[in-house]
């Protein structure tokens, strides 16, 4: 056990974070994400929802302040509903808290998204159930 370290965030994950570097993409994906077919790096946070997890990571993880969007969410696909999912909400105020001045939010369309999944240096598996609840960080630098 280490002081300052949330108890939601693994040894695994941890470790992950450490070796990301700057630009760097980290995915957390929903419970009904395809995690595991498109990760390079899995971590598996099954019982966990994204909120605290996102609250933890920021925590420790600085975004990039050279993008101007730091953070992507996967848009909802056309048909399936109009109404923003009321768990972005709850990112945005978990994104200002860590990154007041750095929280600019875009929206990749579902097979961008997966394709920038493929890329991304690690994704993180979750048990969310909240519809669009997937999110990706860009790694920034500490100052």
């Amino acid at each position: 056990m280490l002081k300052g370290i949330p108890s939601i965030l693994s040894p695994e994950l941890l470790k992950i974070l450490m070796e990301m570097g700057h630009g760097d993409e980290l995915v957390i994906g929903d419970g009904n994400f395809c995690a595991a077919s498109l990760s390079q790096r899995l971590v598996r946070c099954d019982g966990h929802d994204v909120p605290r997890l996102l609250d933890a990571i920021l925590g420790l993880f600085p975004l990039d302040r050279f993008v101007e969007c730091p953070v992507a969410l996967m848009e909802v696909v056309a048909g399936s509903g109009d109404a923003e999912p009321p768990i972005w909400e709850t990112y945005k105020e978990i994104v200002e808290k860590h990154e007041p001045v750095n929280k600019g939010i875009e929206f990749e369309e579902r097979f961008a998204f997966y394709e920038r999944t493929k890329k991304a240096y690690a994704v993180v598996a979750t048990g969310e159930t909240a519809l669009y609840a997937n999110i990706i960080l860009k790694k920034g630098v500490i100052e």
